[in-house]
């Protein structure tokens, strides 16, 4: 089998949320327990970090992994969706899976007698943690797919947790009130394991604080402490602030990041009190290096300076609440030298996201160009056209893809002075990404 043929394999003959959708959710810890079993446990092989929430908890898991790398342990990182490469799922230290690794995974998966049809989700997380196992790692950082008591890596024993944020997103299997959607992330909080809550309002920080008190789970809320000092946005997009006296500078963009960078100095500080040895330089190194030693990308990522092009991979009304002021601040600031700028948005989205109720968060002085990503579960560009319309938006159609979208609004800036945004799905900026790799 080539490598190909094995990815193949997987994208077609399994069925993938991040592509079809509703008809891919398979809630429910049975058929992962069963795979874990048929598997020898490999999770059980390493410690792990699990981090659920509706944003964020992709920054905060790599930023984790970068730390702990920095601390020289050797470190299992699994995420998802992919935005270029099906193995960047899964790295260790930084590095994707091999594919010769992909490959012997799914010959032994399909010359198993295993009893049972896992989905492309359940049977990819158990690759990950079988190679992180056979692979000796000391950490592995582990994000949910999706809610949290339901999700497939909920089949793991942590040594430590996170909850980023919550905001209303798949309100169509985890609830439709923040409350309900923080019950179900909630559902990662597990017995003595001591777990780190991000940013949540009163009602579900009291949700969090009783379960944790339930299972004697020591639990730290974020916003009770500024880790990070002196927080500010340079002019080149990264962070900086200092911690414990030390100098802190992000390359992760965007205003949100610094909630995500105190977020993870909390677990920081959680996991030294726990007897961990993290050193101060580890926290520098990793914060600093994060893209370089994990592969992150597509988080308010620069892309050029001429014009300013940003592409972020922020979906629900959580994620844009974020990223759409920063956009219009940076307009605003633009115009102060060059009162005749515009702002440019290629946009799209999935078919299962509430359009009409983000459309409010939209810039109104911006220029949209409407497509859609090369997946099924694409929203069609002509359908997001008429709700972005009914929103007064000013629009113009380009149904046959992201790249032929971002050549257009390229072609229609003016260097100089514009500015040009990406975005609106995950898959929007992987096909971005895609086309300008080529």
């Amino acid at each position: 089998m080539t490598y190909q043929e094995a990815i193949d394999f997987l994208f077609s003959q399994l069925p993938m949320f991040s592509r079809i959708g509703a008809p891919a959710y398979k809630p429910g810890l049975d058929t992962s327990i069963h795979l874990d079993n048929y598997f020898g446990n490999p999770h059980r092989k390493f410690k792990s970090i699990h981090i659920a929430g509706t944003n964020g908890k992709g920054s905060v898991s790599h930023n984790l992994a970068s730390i702990l790398q920095a601390q020289g342990y050797k470190v299992g990182l699994y995420t998802s969706p992919h935005l270029i490469d099906f193995r960047e799922r899964m790295r260790i230290n930084g590095e994707m899976i091999p594919e010769e690794d992909v490959v012997d995974f799914v010959v032994r998966w399909q010359t198993s007698n295993f009893d049972g049809r896992p989905s492309f989700f359940e049977l990819t997380m158990m690759m990950a943690f079988d190679w992180f196992a056979k692979e000796g790692v000391d950490y592995a950082v582990i994000e949910v797919g999706m809610g949290g008591r339901l999700d497939s890596t909920n089949i793991i024993s942590p040594i430590a947790g996170v909850i980023t944020n919550i905001s209303l997103d798949h309100t169509q299997f985890l609830g439709d009130t923040l409350l309900a959607i923080a019950k179900e992330k909630g559902g990662i909080i597990k017995a003595g394991i001591p777990m780190t809550i991000g940013n949540v309002n009163d009602e579900i920080r009291a949700l969090y604080a009783k379960t944790a008190n339930d299972l004697m789970s020591p639990i730290k809320f974020a916003s009770d402490y500024q880790y990070l000092k002196n927080p500010r946005i340079n002019e080149d997009f990264t962070i900086s602030g200092t911690y414990n006296g030390h100098e802190i500078v992000s390359p992760l963009s965007g205003e949100y990041q610094m909630e995500n960078l105190n977020t993870i100095l909390h677990v920081i500080e959680m996991l030294r009190f726990r007897g961990f040895e993290i050193s101060e330089e580890a926290v520098v190194n990793g914060l600093r290096d994060v893209m370089k030693s994990t592969g992150f990308a597509g988080r308010w990522m620069k892309l050029s300076d001429s014009p300013l092009t940003i592409c972020d991979t922020g979906h629900n009304r959580g994620g844009l609440e974020r990223t759409m002021p920063q956009l219009e601040n940076l307009l605003a600031k633009r115009r102060e030298k060059y009162p005749d700028a515009r702002l440019r948005i290629v946009i799209g989205f999935v078919n299962d996201k509430d359009v009409e109720h983000i459309i409010d968060l939209l810039p109104k002085d911006a220029e949209y160009y409407v497509t859609q990503a090369s997946v099924p579960r694409a929203m069609p560009a002509e359908s997001l056209l008429h709700l972005l319309e009914n929103g007064e938006l000013k629009c113009r159609l380009i149904p046959e893809g992201v790249a032929i979208a971002y050549e257009a609004a390229l072609n229609d800036s003016d260097k100089e002075k514009d500015i040009l945004f990406i975005g609106g799905s995950t898959f929007v900026v992987a096909d971005l990404l895609n086309n300008l790799q080529k």
